[in-house]
């Protein structure tokens, strides 16, 4: 069973795949200058982009685990993920309040997903 990495540094892969798992490393937003649902969405359309080069997508999330800095933030967070998620698809799902990397983050998503097949 083999193990591949794809944008490695010291640190961290961004993904990982192993026997047709698809592990992606936590992603967050691309301008954290901008509110919970900006935050929400170019988090999730980086997720899009990192399941479409590791040849799944949002379809195949198997579990994912969000994070998000103040549960004040928690519908407006959902509203943008539950448009998201493909109707009958919804993953096992957890989210709690963590503290961020940098305060300005306000979410941040780790996600497990299965290979599309091929």
């Amino acid at each position: 069973m083999s193990i591949e990495r794809k944008h490695t540094n010291q640190r961290m892969s961004r993904i990982v795949t192993h026997n047709n798992t698809i592990y992606l490393c936590g992603q967050v937003c691309s301008d954290a200058t901008k509110d919970i649902t900006e935050q929400t969405q170019t988090m999730l359309d980086k997720v899009d982009a990192l399941l479409l080069e590791a040849n799944s997508d949002k379809e195949h999330v198997l579990s994912a685990t969000v994070y998000i800095s103040d549960m004040a933030n928690f519908k407006a967070m959902n509203d943008v993920w539950d448009a998201w998620v493909p109707e009958g698809h919804a993953p096992a799902r957890a989210c709690v309040q963590a503290a961020m990397a940098r305060s300005e983050l306000l979410v941040e998503v780790s996600i497990v997903a299965a290979l599309k097949n091929t």
